[in-house]
């Protein structure tokens, strides 16, 4: 894993959400965008080398949905951005963590996910995320 890519942050209110946030860091989100396949919208903020990403649900049985009404609006996952997702999902299968996607799937801001499970990791939900080439898809 070569750094953390960001830190998801569950959320009820996109829209009030990215107010709160934009005084907190001093600056605008600078992308918004609708994953579909997840029921969920996400807003990235930049502050410093660092990102952060609001996670609001679109539909009452997405993950982030089901994630607040168990524990309320806040972090939800760890992303660190890894070389070749492919090979970290083996390596860390062969270290004995549990994959939650045996093959990497389309999430936000151009990256190919994937995420482990937080029972083999303390119970930090863990996403793995690697840039999209422009040739693959």
């Amino acid at each position: 894993m070569d750094k953390i890519e960001h830190i998801g942050i569950a959320v009820k209110d996109l829209e009030a959400s990215n107010q709160l946030f934009e005084k907190l860091f001093g600056t605008p989100h600078y992308k918004i965008e609708e994953v579909a396949t997840e029921g969920v919208r996400t807003s990235f903020f930049k502050t410093g080398p660092n990102k952060i990403e609001l996670l609001e649900a679109t539909n009452e049985d997405s993950p982030i949905a089901k994630f607040i009404d168990r524990k309320g609006e806040g972090v939800h996952h760890i992303a660190f951005a890894v070389e070749n997702i492919k090979q970290e999902i083996a390596r860390l299968k062969n270290e004995g963590f549990t994959v939650l996607n045996e093959e990497p799937k389309k999430g936000a801001d151009n990256k190919w996910v994937a995420f482990l499970h937080p029972k083999t990791t303390n119970g930090v939900l863990v996403e793995l995320c690697q840039e999209i080439n422009e040739n693959e898809g």
